[in-house]
């Protein structure tokens, strides 16, 4: 079956139909991941967005249940070069292609995803839409025109959940599975702004009962929870529009140790005083060098994200707020810190699902910081 993407600026491509049929809207990014794709494929942080993937045979280890960073898929659509017709892999359980017809996912493969990515990288990213249904390039361009930018749009509200719940799962080890956490040392609750399981694993894993919460959750609602430490999880496009969060985040800040991940860092540099702006094309990839500051020592990361804190608006902020971390490719903001108050983020992701695990050490800081402010009766 024939499938046509067509992006906003009026650029086309052609190809064969990969999933389900029909059409899908979002924003065109590239992710420079040689695997991980399920995990890519169900991490919310992609909510409104079309991935391409720039390896060009995606699918050869299939999929499984196991693999997963939330309940579904949350991609719009998904671009590869060539998808595997062969699952090699002992844990395997369906195709890839049959893993995007299950969940409704429209793709496309046979493309040029080369030339998609380079175009992106000179153009930006922008609004498309993918479609096995409609061929008719100019139908097509003209639809993509007419979607909304990423820029302006809440979608916290889209992906976070309904009601608070308790996570009780750790870490996965060959022949065991994913283990159950071993007995709690601190009590963490966890802002669900689209947060990934491996994030809820690791905290689990390090000592941490983790109560998530709905992104709109109260300060009150939190503190009555008497936490030890506060989460600020990854999540969807634009930070500015998430102003509930930002709100009760200046409410938090000073009360718990707190320590934010991607859209939670972005989230907690608005609350501390900064100010965010979009990217050209984003990082999304495993293969981000980031710089720690303070040690000069570079990390690998795993990335996935749209927007940035602009460097100038912390020192605008303050004195009280330091840059920890830079993006050695174009020199963003990829870590901050409060200098008096126990509080530190991250764009990057040390949860590395997939990725590098160079940043794992992240979620020792976190526990050390509420060690630290428990030790002081704080």
């Amino acid at each position: 079956m024939k499938a046509v993407l067509a992006l906003a600026d009026g650029r086309v491509f052609e190809g064969k139909a990969l999933g389900a049929a029909g059409e899908a809207g979002g924003e065109i990014i590239f992710n420079t991941s040689m695997m991980g794709y399920q995990e890519i494929l169900t991490d919310p942080s992609y909510q409104g967005q079309i991935i391409t993937m720039t390896y060009p045979l995606i699918g050869n280890y299939g999929t499984n249940q196991e693999d997963v960073e939330s309940a579904r898929p949350y991609a719009s659509g998904f671009v590869v070069k060539e998808a595997s017709g062969i699952s090699s892999n002992w844990r395997a359980e369906h195709s890839l292609d049959d893993y995007l017809r299950a969940h409704g996912i429209v793709g496309i493969q046979g493309i040029d995803t080369r030339a998609l990515t380079r175009h992106i990288r000179d153009r930006g990213a922008q609004q498309g839409v993918l479609s096995t249904e409609v061929v008719d390039p100019g139908t097509l361009v003209a639809r993509a025109k007419a979607r909304p930018s990423m820029a302006g749009q809440d979608l916290v509200r889209e992906v976070t959940c309904p009601e608070p719940y308790v996570w009780e799962e750790s870490e996965w080890e060959v022949g065991q599975g994913y283990r159950p956490a071993p007995p709690a040392r601190f009590r963490v609750v966890a802002f669900d702004f689209g947060i990934k399981r491996n994030i809820l694993r690791m905290l689990a894993g390090a000592g941490c009962r983790v109560t998530v919460v709905p992104a709109t959750t109260s300060m009150e609602a939190v503190l009555a929870e008497e936490p030890d430490g506060i989460f600020l999880s990854n999540g969807p496009g634009d930070p500015e529009p998430v102003t509930y969060a930002i709100e009760t985040l200046r409410g938090l800040i000073g009360r718990k140790p707190i320590f934010g991940i991607c859209l939670g860092h972005q989230l907690l540099g608005l609350a501390l005083g900064g100010s965010t702006y979009k990217l050209k094309f984003g990082h999304h990839g495993g293969n981000q060098p980031v710089m720690d500051l303070k040690p000069r020592k570079v990390e690998i990361t795993s990335q996935n994200h749209g927007f940035a804190i602009h460097p100038d608006s912390l020192e605008a902020a303050g004195t009280e707020l330091e840059l920890t971390h830079i993006n050695l490719n174009d020199r963003t903001v990829e870590g901050l810190r409060h200098r008096t108050l126990p509080v530190f983020s991250v764009q990057y992701h040390p949860e590395s699902s997939p990725g590098p695990h160079d940043s794992s050490y992240l979620f020792g800081r976190f526990i050390d910081m509420m060690e630290a402010v428990r030790g002081s009766g704080g």
